[in-house]
């Protein structure tokens, strides 16, 4: 079975100035790709969707406006400085929902088993009605919504390992037991954005549907995957998803500028050799990674082609 690549050179005219978000991350990671002569053997997502209702079945129509008059109007950030924009971002990151659908569209169709998509700007900060953390709009909780009421999927596990805690994300499904939510995340008394604590669990009928695994400052790659196979895996299992979606950030990676985790590359590719054998087992393979976090250009290169290699197995 194939493997997607979501990429459009689009995502490079989100320009950031000096920002660790910034074009370069991917053009490393295609660099590397093509380097490896990985690039030409996967599927490229090249169709549009309109992303634009999809949009709108996780953020304000309000918000929606704001976002795309401040980059008319020449703003240099939206909601917190960390969140920089410029006239093209509303734009680019219409393009990256756009992408993320079609490529679930593809893997659900099975034109493709599984994929990944190096978008910009990222998204598992983005709440209903702002930005945060350098996210604009929550790409993985779009895609999740799209699965669900375009294509009929009832179970949808959000499993994210970025370093930063995916905050917009957890606080879309707080209440919902449709999507199982875990994120492994440096703890959050020591690194933004200080919300993900173990005792949030959900609320309501999302009770037990949300589980934060915490990392404390130098946690390497066994005290991630003693979380993620003692804890994570037996609810994961119980949950039996339909299909499974990742927030790979890779900024928990030992050389990273922005957290103070001691994972390696082959921390992460035990998460992802993994989590690909568990979509095998419940949904026949359906899995789509959206990137995340990950600024340090040499590291994160790395991890994504070993990603994406291990995803083409």
């Amino acid at each position: 079975m194939a493997t997607l690549l979501g990429y459009d050179d689009m995502f490079l005219q989100h320009q950031t100035g000096q920002h660790p978000e910034r074009p370069a991350r991917l053009t490393s990671i295609i660099e590397t790709l093509k380097q490896n002569q990985l690039y030409d053997k996967l599927v490229p997502v090249d169709q549009s969707i309109d992303p634009d209702p999809w949009i709108l079945q996780i953020h304000s129509s309000e918000y929606v406006a704001r976002l795309k008059s401040s980059c008319e109007n020449g703003m240099p950030f939206i909601d917190s400085p960390d969140s920089s924009i410029c006239p093209a971002s509303y734009e680019v990151a219409r393009r990256a929902v756009a992408v993320t659908l079609w490529a679930c569209d593809l893997i659900v169709t099975g034109v493709a088993e599984n994929g990944f998509c190096p978008l910009r700007p990222p998204g598992h900060h983005a709440e209903h009605d702002r930005s945060l953390g350098f996210c604009l709009f929550n790409n993985i909780a779009i895609a999740c919504r799209y699965l669900q009421r375009r294509h009929g999927l009832k179970k949808i596990l959000i499993l994210d390992w970025d370093v930063h805690h995916g905050n917009g994300t957890q606080n879309t499904f707080l209440r919902d037991d449709s999507v199982f939510y875990c994120s492994m995340h440096q703890h959050p008394a020591t690194l933004f954005p200080g919300t993900g604590w173990p005792d949030e669990f959900g609320e309501g009928p999302g009770r037990g549907y949300t589980l934060n695994l915490t990392m404390e400052p130098g946690a390497s790659d066994q005290e991630c995957l003693e979380l993620y196979n003692d804890n994570f895996l037996p609810v994961a299992r119980e949950f039996r998803p339909d299909f499974i979606l990742v927030s790979a950030g890779f900024d928990g990676h030992r050389q990273d500028p922005l957290a103070q985790l001691n994972m390696t590359e082959a921390g992460f590719e035990q998460l992802i050799r993994q989590t690909k054998e568990l979509a095998r087992q419940y949904c026949g393979g359906r899995l789509l990674s959206l990137l995340e976090g990950g600024y340090h250009l040499g590291a994160l290169a790395n991890c994504v082609k070993q990603h994406i290699e291990i995803l083409m197995q």
